[in-house]
Protein backbone atom coordinates (compact mmCIF):
# COMPACT_ATOMS: atom_id res chain seq x y z
CA UNK A 1 0.00 0.00 0.00
CA UNK A 2 2.90 2.52 1.06
CA UNK A 3 4.47 1.67 -2.59
CA UNK A 4 1.51 2.84 -4.26
CA UNK A 5 1.32 5.65 -2.45
CA UNK A 6 5.12 6.75 -3.01
CA UNK A 7 4.96 5.88 -6.84
CA UNK A 8 1.71 8.22 -7.18
CA UNK A 9 2.95 10.72 -4.59
CA UNK A 10 6.12 10.79 -7.28
CA UNK A 11 3.87 11.08 -10.29
CA UNK A 12 1.82 14.34 -9.04
CA UNK A 13 5.38 15.56 -8.14
CA UNK A 14 6.42 15.35 -11.92
CA UNK A 15 3.31 16.40 -12.71
CA UNK A 16 3.37 19.81 -10.89
CA UNK A 17 7.16 20.24 -11.53
CA UNK A 18 5.88 19.87 -15.43
CA UNK A 19 6.62 23.26 -17.39
CA UNK A 20 3.08 24.79 -18.42
CA UNK A 21 2.29 24.51 -22.21
CA UNK A 22 2.36 27.90 -23.77
CA UNK A 23 -1.11 29.21 -25.15
CA UNK A 24 -1.95 28.62 -28.67
CA UNK A 25 -2.46 32.19 -30.41
CA UNK A 26 -2.22 31.12 -33.83
CA UNK A 27 -3.83 28.55 -35.73
CA UNK A 28 -3.75 27.67 -39.79
CA UNK A 29 -5.58 24.62 -41.67
CA UNK A 30 -7.91 23.27 -44.44
CA UNK A 31 -11.03 23.31 -43.62
CA UNK A 32 -12.76 20.17 -46.16
CA UNK A 33 -15.69 20.04 -43.66
CA UNK A 34 -16.54 23.27 -45.19
CA UNK A 35 -16.28 23.65 -48.91
CA UNK A 36 -12.48 23.60 -48.33
CA UNK A 37 -11.73 26.74 -47.16
CA UNK A 38 -8.12 27.42 -45.61
CA UNK A 39 -8.81 29.45 -42.47
CA UNK A 40 -6.03 31.06 -40.68
CA UNK A 41 -6.53 32.89 -37.13
CA UNK A 42 -4.28 34.78 -34.58
CA UNK A 43 -5.39 36.27 -30.79
CA UNK A 44 -7.12 40.10 -32.68
CA UNK A 45 -7.81 38.49 -36.60
CA UNK A 46 -9.39 35.82 -38.45
CA UNK A 47 -10.05 35.44 -42.09
CA UNK A 48 -10.47 32.46 -44.88
CA UNK A 49 -9.34 31.43 -48.75
CA UNK A 50 -11.67 29.65 -50.83
CA UNK A 51 -11.19 26.16 -52.04
CA UNK A 52 -11.72 24.21 -54.58
CA UNK A 53 -15.29 22.54 -53.41
CA UNK A 54 -16.63 26.28 -53.55
CA UNK A 55 -15.35 26.72 -57.47
CA UNK A 56 -17.86 28.79 -59.56
CA UNK A 57 -19.93 29.85 -55.21
CA UNK A 58 -17.60 31.88 -55.60
CA UNK A 59 -13.85 31.14 -58.10
CA UNK A 60 -12.42 34.05 -56.07
CA UNK A 61 -8.79 34.39 -54.47
CA UNK A 62 -10.26 37.19 -51.83
CA UNK A 63 -9.47 37.21 -48.73
CA UNK A 64 -12.55 36.90 -46.40
CA UNK A 65 -11.99 38.50 -43.48
CA UNK A 66 -13.74 37.61 -39.94
CA UNK A 67 -14.14 40.58 -37.30
CA UNK A 68 -13.66 39.09 -33.19
CA UNK A 69 -12.82 40.34 -30.07
CA UNK A 70 -9.37 40.08 -28.71
CA UNK A 71 -8.22 37.27 -26.69
CA UNK A 72 -9.41 33.35 -27.80
CA UNK A 73 -9.22 31.64 -31.08
CA UNK A 74 -12.72 30.94 -32.24
CA UNK A 75 -12.36 29.79 -35.79
CA UNK A 76 -12.60 26.08 -34.78
CA UNK A 77 -15.74 26.65 -32.61
CA UNK A 78 -17.30 28.19 -35.43
CA UNK A 79 -17.00 25.92 -38.21
CA UNK A 80 -18.03 23.34 -35.75
CA UNK A 81 -21.07 24.64 -35.06
CA UNK A 82 -21.59 25.83 -38.69
CA UNK A 83 -22.02 22.31 -39.03
CA UNK A 84 -25.49 21.98 -36.96
CA UNK A 85 -26.37 25.72 -38.35
CA UNK A 86 -24.80 26.87 -41.71
CA UNK A 87 -25.30 30.35 -40.85
CA UNK A 88 -23.93 30.03 -37.04
CA UNK A 89 -20.85 32.18 -37.66
CA UNK A 90 -22.86 35.10 -40.02
CA UNK A 91 -24.50 35.64 -36.44
CA UNK A 92 -22.47 37.49 -33.64
CA UNK A 93 -22.38 35.23 -30.73
CA UNK A 94 -20.67 37.66 -28.84
CA UNK A 95 -17.54 36.88 -30.05
CA UNK A 96 -17.38 38.51 -33.34
CA UNK A 97 -18.91 37.22 -36.98
CA UNK A 98 -18.27 36.82 -40.73
CA UNK A 99 -19.82 40.28 -41.79
CA UNK A 100 -17.37 41.13 -44.93
CA UNK A 101 -18.44 40.68 -48.47
CA UNK A 102 -15.81 39.34 -51.11
CA UNK A 103 -17.48 37.47 -54.03
CA UNK A 104 -15.06 37.72 -57.46
CA UNK A 105 -12.74 40.10 -55.64
CA UNK A 106 -9.38 40.55 -53.63
CA UNK A 107 -12.01 40.56 -50.66
CA UNK A 108 -9.70 42.48 -47.96
CA UNK A 109 -6.05 41.84 -48.97
CA UNK A 110 -5.22 39.20 -51.87
CA UNK A 111 -3.46 40.19 -54.99
CA UNK A 112 -2.72 40.12 -58.46
CA UNK A 113 -1.27 40.49 -61.83
CA UNK A 114 -2.84 43.02 -63.69
CA UNK A 115 -2.69 43.18 -67.67
CA UNK A 116 -3.85 46.87 -69.36
CA UNK A 117 -5.27 48.12 -65.67
CA UNK A 118 -7.60 44.99 -65.91
CA UNK A 119 -7.30 42.44 -62.62
CA UNK A 120 -6.79 39.17 -63.82
CA UNK A 121 -8.22 36.63 -61.25
CA UNK A 122 -6.92 32.78 -61.11
CA UNK A 123 -9.00 30.80 -63.01
CA UNK A 124 -9.02 28.46 -60.14
CA UNK A 125 -9.86 28.55 -56.22
CA UNK A 126 -6.73 27.58 -54.24
CA UNK A 127 -6.19 23.48 -54.98
CA UNK A 128 -3.53 22.29 -52.81
CA UNK A 129 -1.54 23.40 -49.42
CA UNK A 130 1.57 23.39 -47.11
CA UNK A 131 2.05 24.20 -43.42
CA UNK A 132 5.68 25.35 -43.06
CA UNK A 133 5.81 25.95 -39.75
CA UNK A 134 3.21 25.87 -36.46
CA UNK A 135 4.10 27.29 -33.01
CA UNK A 136 1.86 28.75 -29.98
CA UNK A 137 3.03 32.36 -31.33
CA UNK A 138 3.87 31.91 -35.75
CA UNK A 139 2.20 30.10 -38.16
CA UNK A 140 3.08 29.66 -41.76
CA UNK A 141 1.83 28.18 -44.74
CA UNK A 142 1.51 28.18 -48.82
CA UNK A 143 -1.82 27.95 -50.98
CA UNK A 144 -0.97 26.79 -54.40
CA UNK A 145 -2.95 28.09 -57.47
CA UNK A 146 -2.55 25.99 -60.17
CA UNK A 147 -1.32 27.44 -63.87
CA UNK A 148 -4.25 29.52 -65.96
CA UNK A 149 -4.43 31.44 -69.07
CA UNK A 150 -5.60 35.05 -69.33
CA UNK A 151 -4.99 38.03 -71.92
CA UNK A 152 -2.23 36.02 -73.87
CA UNK A 153 -0.88 35.24 -70.51
CA UNK A 154 -0.27 31.75 -68.66
CA UNK A 155 0.40 32.46 -64.66
CA UNK A 156 0.53 30.72 -61.45
CA UNK A 157 0.76 31.69 -58.16
CA UNK A 158 2.30 30.27 -54.90
CA UNK A 159 0.92 32.39 -51.94
CA UNK A 160 3.00 32.11 -48.62
CA UNK A 161 0.81 33.71 -45.78
CA UNK A 162 2.79 34.30 -42.00
CA UNK A 163 0.04 34.83 -39.08
CA UNK A 164 1.79 35.87 -35.65
CA UNK A 165 0.19 36.56 -32.86
CA UNK A 166 -0.56 40.32 -31.11
CA UNK A 167 -1.07 41.84 -34.69
CA UNK A 168 -3.41 43.15 -36.83
CA UNK A 169 -1.43 42.55 -39.95
CA UNK A 170 -0.47 39.16 -41.71
CA UNK A 171 2.57 38.78 -43.72
CA UNK A 172 2.11 37.65 -47.74
CA UNK A 173 5.14 36.44 -49.94
CA UNK A 174 3.24 35.28 -53.29
CA UNK A 175 5.46 34.17 -55.99
CA UNK A 176 3.85 34.90 -59.39
CA UNK A 177 5.62 32.91 -62.61
CA UNK A 178 4.38 34.02 -66.04
CA UNK A 179 4.92 33.72 -69.57
CA UNK A 180 3.08 34.93 -72.73
CA UNK A 181 2.93 37.99 -74.63
CA UNK A 182 3.61 40.79 -72.51
CA UNK A 183 7.35 40.26 -71.45
CA UNK A 184 9.00 38.95 -68.43
CA UNK A 185 7.56 41.82 -66.07
CA UNK A 186 4.32 42.80 -65.26
CA UNK A 187 2.36 45.04 -62.81
CA UNK A 188 1.03 43.33 -59.77
CA UNK A 189 -1.11 44.55 -57.03
CA UNK A 190 -2.48 44.05 -53.24
CA UNK A 191 -5.85 45.52 -53.03
CA UNK A 192 -8.70 46.10 -51.19
CA UNK A 193 -12.41 45.51 -52.10
CA UNK A 194 -14.41 48.67 -51.49
CA UNK A 195 -18.02 48.79 -50.63
CA UNK A 196 -18.99 52.64 -51.01
CA UNK A 197 -22.89 52.02 -50.65
CA UNK A 198 -21.12 51.20 -46.42
CA UNK A 199 -19.66 54.95 -46.35
CA UNK A 200 -15.97 54.06 -47.16
CA UNK A 201 -14.24 56.63 -45.39
CA UNK A 202 -10.43 55.97 -47.28
CA UNK A 203 -7.41 56.93 -45.09
CA UNK A 204 -5.29 59.99 -46.03
CA UNK A 205 -1.43 58.08 -45.83
CA UNK A 206 -0.57 60.16 -48.42
CA UNK A 207 1.97 56.91 -49.10
CA UNK A 208 2.00 55.18 -52.45
CA UNK A 209 2.99 51.92 -49.99
CA UNK A 210 -0.19 51.23 -48.47
CA UNK A 211 -4.35 51.87 -48.80
CA UNK A 212 -6.58 52.17 -45.89
CA UNK A 213 -10.62 52.21 -45.80
CA UNK A 214 -13.30 52.31 -42.95
CA UNK A 215 -16.31 51.35 -43.59
CA UNK A 216 -20.03 49.66 -42.05
CA UNK A 217 -19.91 45.54 -42.35
CA UNK A 218 -20.71 45.09 -46.26
CA UNK A 219 -22.23 41.70 -45.56
CA UNK A 220 -25.83 42.41 -43.66
CA UNK A 221 -27.71 39.73 -45.07
CA UNK A 222 -28.18 37.69 -42.27
CA UNK A 223 -28.50 40.20 -39.39
CA UNK A 224 -27.95 43.79 -38.92
CA UNK A 225 -24.06 44.88 -38.14
CA UNK A 226 -23.31 48.29 -36.47
CA UNK A 227 -19.91 47.74 -35.96
CA UNK A 228 -16.94 49.50 -38.20
CA UNK A 229 -14.15 47.35 -40.49
CA UNK A 230 -10.73 48.70 -41.05
CA UNK A 231 -9.36 47.25 -43.63
CA UNK A 232 -5.54 47.69 -44.84
CA UNK A 233 -2.51 46.69 -47.51
CA UNK A 234 0.72 48.00 -47.09
CA UNK A 235 3.01 47.04 -50.09
CA UNK A 236 7.07 47.92 -49.25
CA UNK A 237 8.53 49.90 -52.39
CA UNK A 238 4.83 50.20 -54.74
CA UNK A 239 5.04 52.44 -57.27
CA UNK A 240 1.73 54.03 -56.78
CA UNK A 241 -1.41 53.04 -55.26
CA UNK A 242 -5.11 53.73 -57.22
CA UNK A 243 -8.52 53.45 -56.70
CA UNK A 244 -9.90 51.32 -59.88
CA UNK A 245 -11.59 52.82 -62.96
CA UNK A 246 -15.19 50.95 -61.18
CA UNK A 247 -14.25 52.16 -57.47
CA UNK A 248 -14.87 48.79 -56.28
CA UNK A 249 -10.87 48.33 -55.26
CA UNK A 250 -8.14 50.32 -53.81
CA UNK A 251 -4.43 48.97 -55.06
CA UNK A 252 -0.83 49.45 -54.41
CA UNK A 253 1.34 48.63 -57.37
CA UNK A 254 4.96 47.76 -58.25
CA UNK A 255 6.51 45.87 -61.31
CA UNK A 256 7.60 42.41 -61.07
CA UNK A 257 9.29 39.80 -62.94
CA UNK A 258 8.51 36.58 -63.54
CA UNK A 259 9.37 34.08 -60.29
CA UNK A 260 10.42 37.33 -58.31
CA UNK A 261 8.45 37.42 -54.45
CA UNK A 262 6.03 40.15 -54.38
CA UNK A 263 5.92 40.88 -50.65
CA UNK A 264 3.32 42.53 -48.94
CA UNK A 265 1.13 43.04 -45.72
CA UNK A 266 -2.86 42.78 -45.37
CA UNK A 267 -4.82 43.82 -41.88
CA UNK A 268 -8.13 44.66 -40.70
CA UNK A 269 -9.61 45.25 -37.08
CA UNK A 270 -13.47 45.88 -35.64
CA UNK A 271 -14.71 48.57 -34.11
CA UNK A 272 -16.52 46.31 -31.46
CA UNK A 273 -12.48 45.10 -30.09
CA UNK A 274 -9.78 47.40 -29.34
CA UNK A 275 -9.59 49.50 -32.50
CA UNK A 276 -12.57 51.82 -32.16
CA UNK A 277 -12.19 54.79 -34.37
CA UNK A 278 -10.92 55.33 -37.86
CA UNK A 279 -8.25 57.61 -36.56
CA UNK A 280 -6.83 54.79 -34.21
CA UNK A 281 -7.15 52.62 -37.24
CA UNK A 282 -5.14 54.82 -39.52
CA UNK A 283 -2.68 55.11 -37.46
CA UNK A 284 -2.05 51.58 -37.03
CA UNK A 285 -1.61 51.10 -41.03
CA UNK A 286 0.67 54.35 -41.07
CA UNK A 287 2.92 52.66 -38.62
CA UNK A 288 3.25 49.49 -40.51
CA UNK A 289 7.16 49.16 -41.23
Amino acid sequence: MKKIFFIAAALLTLAACKPAQPEQKVMARPVPERMDDFVFENNLVAGRLYGKALEGNPTSPGIDIWVKMPGKLVANEWYAEAQKDADYYHHNHGDGKDCYKVSVSLGGGASAILIDGAIQYPATNYRSYEILEETPDKVVFVLHYPAWETQGETIALDKKITVCADSYFCKVEDTYTFSGEKGDVLPVAAGIFRHPTQETIEGELTLDDRYAIWEHASDQSIEPEDGMLGVAVVVPGADAHCITESGDHGLCAKNIKSGETFTYYFGSCWSKGDVKTADAWFKLVKDVK
